[in-house]
């Protein structure tokens, strides 16, 4: 195990809503609800983060600083929270059963709270466990006073310490600023990311698709790789750089918030010449 602290970025996914979902719901349907809501969220979340382990209702998670930028973060994020609503809907319409504990499952949300700092990695009675003050902080966040001040029931609530390692514009992507104080820690400064506000946008995207006989031209790799993953050594200009050849820079310009996105432009420097791609609407890349 790693006995120096580590630059981490600590990430814990909660649903909320469950202790009062519990007090009147059956047992024996409430746990396996539960339990696949939560392999939904472990299994989104990779393989971005890792995790740490299981606590109840919620999922700790990390990542080594160095592999998440504010992009890769912000979209976990969103991939979790939007895989946990669809599963939460086809769970509740797939169901005949009319007890409490079905009938009550939209009750169920999820909340995420994600802070940067360090940690060190030690076995602890054969487990492995992270440690350090930052581990404290991150589940401290996960009392806070986010609905009361924004009014948003799922969100993301990003600290400064991390909205600056991964190097993002939170005001450009829509965040709102929170200040928050707690015991033996001090004042923290996070932001909300409203992901009810993003999921509304989510379910009215409508999805451009484009088919092998329209396209100008098209290039197919095989790959095991996870989507998400896929998606990361195209777009990130430093995982580009180990792959693309005869490419000599990679240039991002465009990136709403620091964030690759729609209306993203990507200038792939091969000597004197460059190629440029844009991310458009419907998620398309054009050269």
């Amino acid at each position: 195990m790693l006995s120096v602290g580590q630059p981490t970025c600590f990430l814990i996914a909660d649903i909320s809503g469950y202790t009062s979902y519990l007090a009147g719901v059956e047992l024996d349907h409430a746990q396996d609800i539960l339990a696949d809501l939560v392999r939904t969220v472990v299994s989104a979340l990779r393989p971005t983060f890792r995790l740490a382990k299981l606590e109840g209702d919620a999922a700790f998670t990390y990542a080594p600083a160095g592999k998440v930028d504010g992009s890769l973060l912000l979209d976990a994020i969103e991939r979790c929270y939007f895989g946990f609503r669809r599963r939460r809907r086809d769970v509740r319409q797939a169901t005949s059963c009319e007890c409490n504990a079905c009938i009550r499952i939209p009750d169920l949300n999820l909340k995420f709270v994600v802070h940067h700092g360090e940690a060190l990695h030690q076995r602890v009675a054969g487990r492995h466990e992270l440690l350090g003050s930052d581990v404290i902080v991150v589940h401290r966040l996960l009392k806070n006073d986010v609905v009361q001040q924004t009014g948003a029931t799922a969100y993301a609530l990003i600290t400064q310490a991390c909205i600056d390692a991964v190097a993002v514009d939170p005001l450009a992507l829509g965040m709102t600023g929170i200040t928050g104080s707690y015991e033996h820690i001090g004042e923290v400064r996070a932001w909300v990311h409203d992901l009810e506000r993003r999921w509304r946008e989510e379910d009215l995207r409508q999805r451009v698709r484009v088919s092998a006989a329209d396209a100008v031209y098209t290039a197919s790799i095989s790959t095991t790789a996870p989507p998400q993953l896929a998606w990361a050594f195209v777009t990130e200009p430093g995982r580009r750089m180990g792959w693309q050849t005869g490419t000599t820079e990679i240039i991002v310009s465009n990136a709403h918030g620091g964030r690759r996105a729609v209306g993203t432009t990507n200038h792939c420097m091969h000597g004197k010449d460059a190629v440029i791609e844009e991310i458009p609407t419907g998620g398309r890349t054009t050269t």
